[in-house]
């Protein structure tokens, strides 16, 4: 029995280190600059690390967390979604319409998912230009964002709406267990969902392949087209779906919201380990690249540099991630 149990343990043991590899894959570096970060901020000023601050670094992170969750989704297969902060806007501007008294009033509830709804239509709407149409990732995106952000300020011609019910705001304010709100909980469990679906679903392995090279997979029998839409569309309603929530926290909507989104989500995914070429990258490395834009910016913010020299900061982030990739792929 006691060899059985032993055995037992160990093949346990093997499936999570094999678990954690795959959803950390490629992330160590990340993973170093993280904790290195932690420290000196830690060092730098005494509010970084308290219970308080750090549980506001997970709140201010839900709304980009969410959406580099379907980012990773994009940059794996090889392409790029600039279409993401409009979308959001989109689907808060819908919500917004149909569920608020003022409106449609059709029920908050109802408003979340006509919001969610058009928003996956606009990713599907995203991918189906570059499936059909030929278009490449970058201009079908670009004109994405152009037009979901023309919708969302048509709805209600550039107002923003006010005041949702007490049951939706606190989503996003009332910490469970004394450390954790909904808004939160759902990044996490949508974080590891997919993590599980890219390790354990033959679908999420076919995502790398089609990364990898697009004709390769698609003369092994994977549905490169179909994917592709999906992949897109997903992209899309998760960031409708962080639209919500960004509506919760702030009890309004308006169609300004999510400009310059795109680019720290994209950052995020990048920091984390994945290549912008596709085939390359993993979920964990991704909430690790979001961490560290949140951790980053929230110190910088306790050590009261300027907000432009934030934006450099980060910039000059993003531009090593992206050359430490670029050398990798040369490297090899």
């Amino acid at each position: 029995m006691s060899e059985a149990k032993a055995a037992t343990a160990t093949s346990v043991g093997d499936i999570r280190r094999s678990a954690a590899a795959f959803l950390f894959a490629g992330s160590r570096g990340p993973l170093v600059g993280l904790v290195l970060l932690c420290l000196v901020l830690s060092v730098s000023t005494d509010t970084f690390l308290t219970v308080r601050n750090l549980l506001n670094v997970m709140d201010q992170i839900t709304v980009i967390g969410i959406m580099a969750i379907g980012m990773t989704l994009v940059i794996l297969i090889g392409g790029i979604d600039l279409s993401v902060g409009s979308i959001l806007a989109i689907a808060m501007m819908v919500m917004g319409y149909v569920g608020h008294p003022d409106y449609m009033n059709l029920s908050l509830p109802v408003g979340i998912l006509a919001g969610l709804a058009v928003a996956a239509l606009c990713g599907l709407g995203s991918g189906l230009m570059i499936t059909a149409m030929g278009l490449p990732p970058f201009i079908a995106t670009l004109a994405m964002m152009s037009v979901a952000r023309g919708l969302a300020n048509i709805i209600t011609d550039g107002s923003q709406i006010v005041g949702f019910p007490d049951w939706f705001t606190s989503l996003s304010i009332v910490r469970h267990f004394g450390f954790v709100s909904l808004t939160v909980a759902l990044m996490v469990l949508l974080t590891v969902a997919t993590g599980i679906f890219l390790k354990y679903r033959a679908t999420g392995r076919n995502l790398y392949a089609i990364g990898g090279s697009p004709e390769v997979a698609r003369l092994s029998g994977i549905p490169v087209r179909r994917l592709t839409n999906w992949v897109y569309a997903v992209c899309g309603l998760l960031a409708g779906l962080a639209g919500v929530v960004l509506a919760a926290r702030l009890d309004s909507v308006q169609p300004s919201s999510g400009l310059g989104y795109e680019l720290d989500t994209i950052a995020a995914v990048v920091i984390g380990g994945a290549s912008l070429s596709g085939g390359v990258g993993s979920i964990g490395g991704t909430a690790v690249g979001v961490l560290i834009i949140g951790v980053l910016r929230n110190g910088l913010n306790l050590l009261g540099v300027s907000p432009f020299i934030q934006q450099i900061i980060i910039g000059v982030v993003i531009a090593l991630a992206v050359a430490t990739d670029a050398w990798k792929r040369r490297a090899k």
